[in-house]
């Protein structure tokens, strides 16, 4: 069992990132998210809601925002944790 985040999902224009059953943060901006994930980690496998594919129904502009939100935060993280750009 892992305290890192494994699950995500959209939610009022951010991503909700979940470690099992727990809420472990929110975050709108690409720097937030990445913040939450230098802190709590992120699992090796990390799972996400249909909610990241229909984000336009959870509070983003369009349907590709949440993933795009989510991707430029884990090029951010990697950079930051791994020293990797994305």
């Amino acid at each position: 069992m892992t305290n890192k985040i494994d699950f995500i999902d959209a939610s009022g224009g951010g991503i909700k990132m979940y470690s099992g059953n727990n809420l472990k943060g929110w975050g709108g901006t690409a720097k937030g998210i990445a913040y939450t994930l230098r802190t709590v980690g992120l699992a090796d496998r990390c799972m996400a809601s249909s909610s990241i594919d229909f984000a336009s129904e959870y509070g983003f502009e369009n349907d590709d925002a949440a993933i795009r939100l989510w991707n430029e935060a884990l090029d951010l993280y990697n950079w930051e944790v791994n020293g990797v750009a994305g």
